[in-house]
C-alpha cells in the first residue's frame, strides 16, 4: 500500500518536471526555437487550434523562426494570434510565409526573463512539496486505520522525502541551466 503511494507521488512529481520543462521550453531566451509558439492557438475552421497544427515552423537561422501554414487562407489568422499574444514581436508576411525576427535581448529583459525563470521553478517546487504531503497525508490515514506498523510509516516518509529531495534537485539544475541559458546569449 505505501509502494503504491510512493509511486502515484513520483508518477505526479514527473508530471510536474514535464510541465516544468515545457515551460522552460516555451520562454524566449534570445534565440529563435520553435516552441516558443506552442501556447499560441489559431482559429482553424471554427475550433482553437495550435500554430503547429496548422503550419510548419522552422528555424532556418538562430534569430528567425519562419512559419509556413499548410492552407494560405491561414496566414492572416495565424499573424493576428502572433500579434495577440505575449510574445512581443511582430509577424512579416509576405503572402506565403509568416517570418518572426527574435530581438536581441536587453540586459533588463534578460533579468526579467531570469525573475520568470526562477518563479516557474519555485511554482514547480511548491508544488512538488504539495504531493509529497499529500502523500505522507495518505500513509498517516493508513496508520490511523490500523493498516501500517509505525516503522513501515516512517520508511514510507523517509522513501517519499528522498523523491522529493531527487526532484527538488532536478529543478533546481534546469532553473540554473536555464538561467545561464538566457544571461549567456
Amino acid at each position: 500500500m505505501i509502494k503504491d503511494i510512493t509511486s502515484k507521488a513520483e508518477e505526479k512529481m514527473k508530471k510536474t518536471m514535464s510541465v516544468l520543462k515545457n515551460d522552460l521550453a516555451t520562454m524566449k531566451a534570445g534565440r529563435a526555437n520553435p516552441t516558443m509558439l506552442d501556447r499560441i492557438e489559431v482559429e482553424y475552421y471554427g475550433s482553437m487550434t495550435a500554430i503547429n497544427q496548422v503550419a510548419n515552423i522552422s528555424a532556418p537561422e538562430p534569430r528567425l523562426l519562419l512559419i509556413q501554414p499548410w492552407e494560405k487562407s491561414t496566414l492572416k489568422d495565424i499573424e493576428k494570434a502572433i500579434l495577440k499574444s505575449d510574445l512581443g514581436i511582430n509577424p512579416s508576411n509576405d503572402g506565403a510565409v509568416i517570418r518572426l525576427m527574435v530581438p536581441e535581448l536587453t540586459e533588463e529583459t534578460r533579468k526579467n526573463l531570469v525573475k520568470n525563470v526562477k518563479k516557474t521553478g519555485e511554482d514547480a517546487k511548491v508544488a512538488i512539496r504539495s504531493i509529497r504531503r499529500e502523500a505522507n497525508d495518505k500513509i498517516k490515514n493508513l496508520k490511523k486505520d490500523g493498516n501500517v506498523s509505525e516503522d513501515e510509516v516512517k520508511k514510507g516518509e523517509e522513501d517519499i522525502q528522498k523523491v522529493t529531495d531527487n526532484y527538488i534537485k532536478q529543478v533546481d539544475i534546469m532553473i540554473n541551466d536555464k538561467e545561464t541559458e538566457i544571461m549567456s546569449i
